[in-house]
């Protein structure tokens, strides 16, 4: 029976790195925003969120959202001091190396679990939880248990064997931070790549939108977030920001975009293929939360 439950864990895990993936770099082209834009792009370095430490590239405006939306919360994101470092769940530093320009100011927790997929649930989670929509918060495991945040709130817990799962009455009734962060502790455990990308809807490429997700499930696999989004005015080309935590668990970060440093961190989604630091993604890879 331990050996069942160790073997469903590992299968579990939210993101491993690929040497392959990592060494298949895909060569830069010549992308709309390298042709038309010539001034480096601005980074505010006193600003305190992402709205404000990243404007747009020069010609381009951000796109109007509604206050109270997950749109809204992933673009005033707060980040941290200028030239911060990422840091692993046991405090220890990711050295830059050119992946990341910012660090999102959110506690991670000190077990190594809040990984790729991990904290783009937690995202819209958190979100979720903020605005007290309770019912709408819920994640697959790996083997396709749903587990809603409401029951959990009722004081009914998991009972796991091997790769079965169903509710138990346990606890006491809660709705406290303490409580729903245990709640995504145990979203992180038993689900990852494989089981968002079943549950996220697939979206055209050209209509990307601030809090749709590019990932790759599998064992391993990698997923980032698009966290805000600026569109030229008169041509209706649009670039984005992305975010990712990686392994071991991490802290968020706003990504480089190495393949055009004019522009970065902003970055064209409309090319055949997106490398961000880390890891390359196709057109086909990107997906949605539904409502």
């Amino acid at each position: 029976m331990k050996f069942l439950l160790l073997f469903f864990t590992i299968l579990c895990t939210a993101c491993l790195s690929d040497p392959a993936k990592s060494e298949n770099k895909l060569v830069a082209t010549s992308t709309f925003a390298e042709r038309t834009i010539i001034s480096q792009n601005t980074i505010r370095e006193d600003g305190t969120t992402i709205e404000e430490r990243f404007p747009p590239p020069t010609d381009f405006q951000r796109t109007e959202i509604a206050d109270n939306t997950f749109a809204h919360y992933l673009r005033t994101l707060k980040l941290k001091p200028a030239g911060a470092k990422v840091r692993y769940h046991n405090g220890a530093t990711k050295q830059n190396n050119q992946v990341y320009e910012a660090v999102v100011d959110l506690e991670i927790g000190k077990k190594n679990l809040h990984q790729c997929a991990d904290a783009i649930m937690r995202l819209k989670a958190e979100y979720l939880w903020q605005q007290k929509k309770y019912d709408q918060i819920h994640f697959n495991f790996t083997n396709g248990f749903r587990v809603d945040y409401s029951e959990w709130m009722k004081g009914k817990r998991m009972l796991i064997k091997g790769n079965k799962t169903s509710w138990i009455n346990k606890a006491t009734p809660s709705n406290t931070y303490d409580d729903f962060w245990n709640y995504m502790e145990l979203i992180f455990t038993y689900a990852g790549t494989a089981s968002l990308e079943k549950e996220l809807l697939p979206v055209n490429i050209n209509e990307a939108e601030i809090g749709d997700v590019l990932i790759q499930g599998g064992h391993p696999g990698h997923a980032v977030i698009i966290v805000d989004k600026a569109t030229h005015p008169e041509t209706g080309k649009s670039v984005y920001l992305l975010a990712q935590s990686y392994m071991p668990a991490q802290e968020v970060q706003i990504l480089k975009n190495r393949t055009n440093t004019k522009i970065s961190p902003w970055y064209d989604l409309s090319q055949g293929n997106i490398s961000t630091p880390e890891w390359n993604f196709e057109r086909g890879d990107l997906r949605r939360f539904g409502e």
